[in-house]
């Protein structure tokens, strides 16, 4: 499923056009992208959460050449499944 496709499906779902439906996508998305950005952590209760933790600076390796590199530090996005979300795919 893509974005189209979940817009499509919202619209079927809340009754709603298609344009409406792709306002209330995109101004979730941008809802969950500000608070996160803030280091604030986003849940929907039954569905899951939204969290950043930030992953420490370490030593990789290039698979091609086997050269030791540096990678940096950077914050990254996790996202833990709710139970009803776990059980509806279960």
């Amino acid at each position: 499923m893509n974005k189209t496709d979940l817009i499509e499906g919202m619209a079927e779902n809340a009754g709603i056009t298609k344009a409406a439906a792709k306002k209330a996508l995109d101004s979730l998305l941008i809802d969950i992208e500000g608070a996160l950005q803030k280091g604030n952590r986003v849940s929907l209760v039954g569905f899951g959460s939204w969290s950043v933790s930030r992953r420490a600076a370490r030593d990789g390796r290039n698979p091609q050449t086997g050269a030791t590199i540096k990678i940096k530090a950077k914050n990254v996005v996790k996202f833990k499944a709710g139970s009803d979300l776990s059980n509806a795919v279960n």
